[in-house]
């Protein structure tokens, strides 16, 4: 029989789950971000170029659904990333409606340069990789538990948001 521990409070500030998951988001951001520094970024532009390593020359419609963010967010962060010679954006040939995000040589070599991020978050969280890989594995359960959830609510709820996570 599973033991369930008791909650003193569901009100108190220690019990919320979503404050444990912003505190620590707001640590992770203060320890990336003399990593990133270093490489002339910053969190949503890594995030960006994490993306593009992965695959180059993807819209920026797909850019945005992979990042949970929005245009009005997202062509400011590419301008900055085109201004500082990492990407170039282009309309598409078969589709004019559609603009590409691709590539410099400097943001496929930037990519050698940040390699060392990941090891130093991972020293840094005092954490093992298989503790981490457990931990994100909870939280895309939770965050894809909350996605489907505001998916089937009706639209008329007050400022729903359609990405998870936001």
């Amino acid at each position: 029989m599973a033991t369930t521990r008791k909650i003193r409070d569901a009100l108190h500030l220690d019990e919320q789950l979503c404050f444990s998951l912003y505190s620590t988001m707001h640590l992770l951001n203060r320890t990336y971000r003399p990593l990133l520094e270093k490489l002339g970024l910053t969190y949503p532009q890594y995030l960006a170029m994490l993306v593009l390593w992965e695959e180059d020359g993807v819209t920026v419609k797909a850019l945005g659904e992979r990042l949970l963010l929005d245009s009005g967010t997202l062509t400011p962060l590419l301008k900055r990333l085109e201004s500082a010679g990492w990407v170039k954006r282009e309309r598409d040939a078969a589709d004019e409606r559609l603009v590409r995000i691709t590539l410099t040589s400097a943001g496929r070599a930037l990519r050698t340069r940040a390699e060392c991020v990941p090891p130093a978050i991972l020293s840094a969280s005092g954490c093992s990789v298989e503790q981490l890989q457990d931990l994100k594995a909870q939280v895309l359960a939770i965050r894809d538990q909350l996605n489907a959830r505001l998916e089937h609510e009706p639209a008329s709820t007050p400022k729903r948001r359609k990405a998870a996570g936001r």
